[in-house]
Order: structure tokens, then sequence, then C-alpha cells
């Protein structure tokens, strides 16, 4: 029992002693959702993307960000709580995936989001691991929960929401 409670203390002193860490705020049907803005790219106004036939339902189709062929994906059919109706303060958040192997080879794609909220630092204590049960969207989609204000901001393991198996799909 004594090894438990030294382990506890040791990882909350771990814990308080990283530097928090910054997120991209965004919501998506009313819910609060963060990806780590290591990972994001840029932020652009939305615009209809030019479908491509042949893609899964959650790839809305592409954009050209400068020359390049970007996938731009509907977090909403992802989630599977149905497509994102563009709105007002819509916006495609272009994130990079470390699934590719990181580098300058890594996959970029865009999501559509409703609308895009702030930066935030959380600290490694304020995140809570993902939840058992209950969450709308697959666990594997989640890093952790971020207790921010008295409430919880999903933080979204970008790398899970789409693997290399499926960027690999698309590419072929």
């Amino acid at each position: 029992m004594e090894i438990s409670v030294r382990q506890q203390q040791n990882e909350a002193a771990l814990a308080i002693s990283q530097p928090p860490r910054q997120y991209l705020t965004f919501t998506l049907r009313g819910e609060m959702y963060a990806v780590e803005t290591l990972s994001v790219k840029e932020i652009i106004e939305y615009g209809a993307p030019t479908v491509v036939p042949m893609m899964p339902a959650s790839v809305r189709g592409v954009i050209n960000l400068r020359g390049a062929a970007v996938p731009v994906f509907d977090l909403g059919i992802r989630f599977g709580t149905g497509p994102t109706d563009a709105q007002r303060r819509s916006c495609i958040v272009i994130v990079e995936s470390s699934e590719g192997g990181g580098g300058t080879g890594s996959p970029v794609f865009g999501l559509i989001v409703d609308a895009v909220n702030a930066v935030l630092e959380i600290s490694t204590a304020d995140i809570e691991p993902p939840p058992a049960f209950g969450a709308r969207i697959r666990s594997d989609f989640i890093a952790g929960m971020g207790k921010v204000d008295g409430r919880f901001v999903i933080l979204l393991e970008i790398g899970q929401v789409l693997t290399a198996d499926e960027l690999a799909a698309m590419a072929g």
C-alpha cells in the first residue's frame, strides 16, 4: 500500500513540474474540443471543398492550400454525430498528424469545425484520463479531459482521429 501512495506522490510531482501545454479549442455541435497547438498548421475561413468521388463519407473533399490538395474531414461524421453544417463562424483547422512519421512527410488535413474559440494553456495536473464510458465519441480519439474554468474540454488525439492506415488508403 505504501508503494502505491509513494508512486502517486511521484506522479503528482511530475505532473506539477511539467510546463502547461497549449491547446486550440473549438466547438462542434455545442461540445468543446481541443487539439495541441503543435499539431495546428493554420486556421482558414470555411470554403466549400471540392468533392472527390469514392472518398469515405467523413471526407468532405479537398481544398487547394498553396498548390497542395489537402483533404478536409467532417468531424461530425467521423464522430458519428452527423454532418456538420457550415455556418457563419465555421472554419477549417489545418492540422498535421504525427502518424505519418513526423517531420515534413507528416500528413496534413483539414477539420471542419463550427467555430474556433481560443488558445488555452492546460497544465498536466488539470488533465484527466479519457472517460471509460459516457463519451459521445470513441475513447481512442480522446487524449484526455482538460479541466478549464470548472468544465471539461475534450482533448483530441489527432493521430487517432485519422489513422495512418486511413491516410494511406486515401493517398492510394
